[in-house]
């Protein structure tokens, strides 16, 4: 009998005499530590001695006629404890989708010493954005530390910085997830942040990687950065590095990837015929690191190989040779905790499992990956700035937990997102810092202008004010000089607004500014006016279950 099949019928519970999972978790008293003996069984049920036939022990005998009474409930038996199988590793699957390249399901306290934690200092939690009840944000934060890793990688021993960072969006019903890729090239504000006591000033341009390992910079001071960015509350973050790429591809057999094209890649030491091939170890993170050889270079390019390959590892996660393999699941959850380092509020084997078994529910192709809109920024060569507003539009539907899904994967999320590009409303390109704009308070709810102008700002629209408050309104309006249609429209289009929420008023002189007035229809989560339901134009994305990506 195989290990495989034996797990399978050792965890069901369907007969009295299965083995439960966790009696095959023993302690080794030479380690000290926890090992897996898929040979254990129940004291009641001890194993047969050499030439003692299976009746001396309470049990049939296997041996009967092919199809007999015995025979189909073994297979019913199988059948139960299969399904059992899958149910309870699940989970497994599912932690390493929330970390993209690393983690497994933490069922016991050998893989819980494994893991490290931080405890990072948030600041004035009336700073912070609001958050989607129930729905779940998890900061993943890929470094590229070199600590430890001599001149393999160059830049040895550099400390890392936030070399590929995703905001995992998994909605409230966990019925579909949205994974937001953040170029690290991107000039971003850094706000001022702690690292324990010790204050470390903020940077108003400065690139997105220096978040991390800048200055004695934290996780932390990164997820500051990406509410600030994003204006969507993160729960927690986890943190890999370049050996959970690694050790999870190889952990789970190697994970398929696809080249449009032959690649040969000095930077990264990648080179791979055109074609579809199965990458572990060092081809798997030179897969994943590779820039230079395709696209026009840059970290765009990284990007998709990087989605790529997560949605692949998933994929590799739900299959059942993955979920069934004890040895695939030991190795995976060595895997992951060991290159794992997670927030203080997340760590634990209890909140870690609950987590797991959250993402378990997310269909691979109700997961959607993209990329923050941007555009080369015209100040710095090399470097990128947001594209506006898409940009924000992308951030309010992700604030709002509206779904990137189509319709076809799906058709009972809620409003779709992802309409026809000719359904998005058109907005000019205008710089949002030359907007001037007063916020007036129609909700009836003290504080929603305030609380809208610091969203206002943090998305790029500097000169946003509140004024006094309105009168109560069932619907929010934007009024403008005339000559400023282009701001009203570039600005309606980020906050989603409707087209007939925008108005004239010829009794506005050109020096006044546009007046925002939030109606009870103002979305407190979103930090801004209601938000979009449809993406923006040309939003790059991809689903997870797509195999047909390929790096071009």
């Amino acid at each position: 009998m195989n290990s495989g099949n034996r797990y399978s019928r050792g965890i069901s519970n369907e007969t009295p005499h299965e083995v439960d999972p966790a009696d095959q978790w023993v302690l080794d008293p030479a380690t000290g530590e926890f090992r897996l003996d898929l040979e254990r069984r129940p004291p009641t049920l001890p194993r047969p001695r050499t030439g003692e036939p299976a009746e001396a022990t309470g049990r049939r005998s296997d041996d009967g006629p092919p199809g007999g009474r015995a025979s189909r409930r073994r297979s019913r038996a199988g059948s139960h404890g299969s399904r059992r199988a899958l149910r309870w590793t699940a989970g497994a699957g599912s932690l390493a989708l929330v970390v993209g390249c690393g983690g497994a399901f933490l069922a016991y306290q050998h893989f819980n010493r494994n893991i490290s934690a931080v405890e990072v200092n948030l600041g004035d939690e009336a700073d912070r954005p609001a958050g989607a009840t129930d729905a779940l944000n998890i900061l993943v934060i890929g470094t590229d530390s070199r600590e430890g890793l001599g001149r393999d990688y160059g830049d040895e021993g550099s400390s890392g910085h936030a070399d590929a960072t995703l905001l995992f969006h998994i909605a409230k019903d966990r019925s579909n997830a949205t994974v937001i890729s953040i170029p690290r090239d991107l000039l971003v504000r850094i706000p001022d942040c702690r690292n324990g006591t010790r204050k470390i000033p903020g940077e108003s341009r400065a690139m997105f990687n220096t978040s991390l390992g800048q200055a004695g910079r934290d996780p932390g001071c990164t997820w500051l950065t990406v509410e600030k960015l994003t204006n969507i509350r993160v729960d927690h973050f986890v943190m890999v590095n370049f050996e959970a790429v690694k050790t999870l591809s190889s952990a789970v057999g190697g994970v398929e990837v696809c080249a449009a094209k032959d690649i040969d890649d000095p930077g990264s030491h990648l080179r791979m015929t055109k074609g579809r091939h199965t990458v572990q170890g060092e081809e798997a993170l030179a897969f994943v690191r590779t820039r230079h050889s395709v696209g026009l270079g840059g970290d765009l390019t990284r990007i998709p190989l990087q989605q790529q390959f997560i949605g692949s590892v998933i994929r590799r996660m739900k299959s059942s040779d993955t979920l069934t393999s004890p040895t695939k699941l030991w190795r995976l959850a060595e895997a992951g905790t060991r290159a794992l380092t997670v927030d203080s509020q997340l760590k634990g084997i209890d909140k870690l499992r609950n987590l797991a078994l959250d993402l378990r529910r997310v269909n691979p192709g109700n997961i959607t990956f993209t990329t923050v809109p941007v555009i080369d920024d015209p100040e710095q060569e090399g470097r990128l700035t947001l594209l506006k507003p898409d940009a924000d539009r992308l951030f309010s539907l992700v604030a709002a937990d509206r779904p990137l899904t189509t319709a076809a994967h799906s058709p009972s999320a809620g409003p779709s997102a992802s309409s026809p590009p000719d359904a998005a409303p058109g907005a000019p390109r205008i710089d949002p810092a030359e907007v001037r704009l007063t916020v007036r308070n129609g909700t009836g709810q003290t504080g929603q202008a305030a609380r809208a102008v610091t969203a206002l700002q943090g998305r790029g629209f500097d000169r946003a004010a509140a004024g006094r408050d309105a009168e109560v309104t069932a619907t929010s309006t934007l009024s403008h000089p005339p000559g400023l249609a282009d701001q009203a429209a570039a600005l309606a289009a980020a906050l989603g607004l409707p087209a007939d929420a925008v108005r004239e008023n010829s009794r506005y002189g050109p020096a006044d500014p546009l007046v925002l007035v939030l109606g009870k229809d103002f979305t407190k989560t979103s930090g801004s006016a209601p938000a979009p339901t449809e993406a923006p134009k040309n939003l790059q994305r991809v689903q997870a279950d797509d195999t047909d990506v390929c790096a071009k």
